[in-house]
């Protein structure tokens, strides 16, 4: 074809795309918040300028909602005066923006359909709007549209088989008529994809996956052949990984959507493909047509990626003059340290800088695109090592925001490492068929160390990969973060605290005492002539392993509030004074030592149990304390709850496959862990 020719076809194409919905566009007016990051740009950005430096000092709480105890590290969106935002395993509320009264409120049962995949989440993070309709997935693997003014169902698909170790967290995306969502999982057998739905019926339009599959099937399209030749032994065996379980951005001027893959399955290279090759698409941006779901191109952030640092952490789209030519970026700070801005046009990696304390690698060579890996990284022949960032992340789920304004990304920081080393028989590894843990290498989290866990806020500017300021958190766990036109930067932190900092400076201007932990992103929209601010109060059950630093804080998870605040200049309303007494350890006058039986109680609980409700059973998250719980002195109420499934609609899964002996085994290790709380020694 000539250029000539080319030119046309490539205009041709554009011209027929559909038009997106104006909220979403990067320039609307900011009147909505429609979508997870606000725009298709996923900017988390409002262009909102009531709320500013002058008169952020009068901002006030407006209205509170409180919730139940489903997990609420959630984002809302907000269209046409009306709140909208899922708690807990996908239960849909609609809100009055202006005064909080509930509208509607959908239950799609979730916990109950969900079976064993129950075990691997915890509940959604987001939602979305388009044409009348909120979109939202479930832990089953549903996707469902709910009519947006009536709260009913309108239809349901779905979109993965129920037998796979999946479940659905992040929000969906909408745009141009469609609806496009992944789902996340890497405790079992999974290869990841991404599926296309026409918005208004939910007929499948198009499935691109991000990993390839058994060659002797066959290949989907050219890029899983291309994709193939970089991996290495059987595979297809193990699924291989590569889920989209979060980030997602959509470019209307080239009908491109851009998604943010996770990492390999199992986590560890050795295994998954015998320590070769590059493993395509696993932690990658990879750039396919939002109208058909053809590759266009991808850049891969760890190659042989062996460290469960997925791409999966949120990409804005910027632009931004570099080098003194305009260009057309795609801006991300992804779980491996370092800061990337790449040409989202063709792919092109344009820089690359760490943001926090990186030690994997000494660089990322601008030539080559690839990094330039410490060999020890890679615990070699049995090695130990002490990698930052942790497998936590330099950053996670918790998405950044970049103005257009100061042009600065804010990135929620975490500071953590670990060391890491093979599992004991790498020769035999087979994957878990019980989601439980076991991806083929050993993470160890040094939990009492104060320094393992802090965090801060960090504003990074992405032209020059340097550091503007940053304001350093004593906490591990703070929120997403929101950028204003108005000259501010919105964050919430786990120790209650909901600040807006001058984005210039990092100075902070404001504060809001919220008495509850926070680490879901703000939003900010406009009823009538009333620019508000809205936060979801409360913790996911992922930080459970982060307890004992937690517990500094008083957080008890039967305690914490869980709410939605709104804020508005002028609003005087008052939080009731909650009491935060923590629930003592329950009485157990029965209970008699048993070390072999905890012991092998301890090997089930860390296999199973302790991403929810933590190291030693102690719990500061979502997940209740299990020692303050008199379920385990009850042989009766401990079966009825693991074999009968007593409390699977609160989100406690089944584990029926338990013997009564390993039973047991577990409610003894519990009681064990109760009697060293009761005793002081834990």
């Amino acid at each position: 074809m000539s250029l000539a020719l080319a030119m046309v076809a490539a205009t041709t194409q554009q011209c027929s795309a559909p038009r997106p919905a104006e909220p979403y566009l990067d320039g609307s007016d900011g009147k909505d918040w429609p979508g997870y990051g606000r725009s298709f740009g996923e900017q988390h950005y409002s262009p909102l300028t009531q709320i500013d430096g002058k008169t952020v000092g009068d901002l006030g709480l407006a209205w509170w909602f409180d919730l139940g105890p489903e997990n609420s590290a959630t984002q809302p969106i907000a269209v046409d005066g009306v709140l909208y935002f899922g708690v807990g395993h996908s239960i849909v509320h609609a809100i009055d923006a202006k005064t909080g009264k509930l509208l509607w409120r959908h239950d799609p049962h979730a916990a109950e359909a969900a079976g064993p995949n129950l075990r691997l989440g915890w509940g959604s993070r987001g939602i979305a709007w388009g044409n009348g309709k909120i979109y939202t997935g479930t832990q089953d693997g549903r996707l469902i549209a709910i009519d947006a003014r009536t709260g009913k169902e309108v239809w349901s698909v779905q979109t993965f088989d129920k037998d796979q170790p999946t479940y659905i967290s992040g929000a969906p995306r909408y745009y141009a008529g469609k609806v496009i969502v992944g789902f996340g999982g890497d405790m079992g057998k999974v290869r990841g994809y991404v599926t296309t739905y026409d918005a208004d019926t939910g007929k499948q339009l198009w499935r691109f996956y991000t990993v390839p599959g058994n060659p002797a099937d066959g290949f989907e399209n050219k890029a899983m052949e291309m994709a193939a030749g970089t991996w290495s032994g059987e595979w297809w065996k193990y699924g291989g990984g590569g889920t989209v379980w979060n980030a997602i951005s959509y470019d209307p001027e080239t009908d491109s959507i851009f998604l943010g893959t996770g990492n390999g399955y199992p986590w560890n290279h050795k295994v998954r493909s015998g320590g070769k090759g590059d493993n395509l698409f696993l932690a990658s941006v990879v750039a396919v047509s939002g109208s058909t779901g053809e590759y266009k191109w991808h850049y891969q952030q760890n190659p042989g990626e062996t460290w469960d640092y997925n791409a999966a952490m949120d990409m804005a789209l910027a632009d931004l003059t570099i080098a003194g030519k305009p260009r057309k970026v795609l801006v991300t700070a992804p779980k491996n340290g370092i800061f990337y801005v790449i040409d989202r046009v063709t792919g092109k990696l344009i820089s690359a800088e760490p943001y926090t304390k990186v030690n994997w690698a000494s660089k990322i060579d601008l030539a080559t695109g690839r990094p330039v890996e410490n060999p020890d990284a890679r615990y070699p022949d049995g090695k130990t090592f002490t990698i930052w960032p942790s497998s936590a992340g330099g950053h996670s789920w918790q998405p950044m925001a970049y103005s257009p304004a100061t042009r600065l990304a804010y990135i929620p920081v975490i500071n953590a490492g670990m060391t890491i080393r093979d599992e004991p028989d790498l020769a035999h590894y087979k994957p878990p068929l019980d989601r439980s843990s076991g991806g083929s290498f050993i993470p160890d989290f040094d939990v009492k160390d104060p320094k393992q866990a802090t965090g801060a806020l960090v504003a990074w500017d992405p032209v020059t990969q340097k550091k503007k300021w940053s304001v350093e958190h004593p906490t591990l766990a703070n929120g997403g973060v929101m950028a204003t036109a108005g000259g501010l930067v919105f964050q919430g932190t786990v120790d209650g605290s909901f600040k807006a900092y001058d984005a210039a400076t990092g100075k902070t201007v404001w504060s809001f005492a919220a008495g509850t932990p926070i680490v879901a992103p703000p939003i900010s929209y406009r009823v009538g002539d009333t620019q508000y601010v809205t936060i979801i109060t409360g913790l996911g059950t992922g930080l459970a392993m982060w307890a004992p630093i937690l517990s500094r804080y008083n957080i008890d998870p039967r305690s914490q509030k869980r709410r939605v605040l709104t804020f508005a200049i002028g609003a005087r309303a008052k939080l009731p004074a909650d009491k935060h007494s923590v629930q003592p350890i329950a009485a157990d006058p029965e209970f008699a030592p048993n070390p072999a039986s905890a012991a092998a109680g301890a090997v089930i609980y860390m296999k199973h149990c302790v991403v929810c409700h933590g190291f030693g059973a102690v719990s500061g998250s979502h997940a209740p304390d299990l020692r303050r719980s008199t379920i385990p002195t009850s042989p009766e109420a401990f079966a009825s709850v693991l074999r009968e499934g007593a409390l699977v609609s609160g989100g406690m899964p089944r584990f029926e496959e338990f013997t009564d002996r390993q039973r047991e085994d577990v409610r003894q290790y519990i009681r064990t862990e109760m009697q060293k709380g009761r005793a002081g020694t834990r």
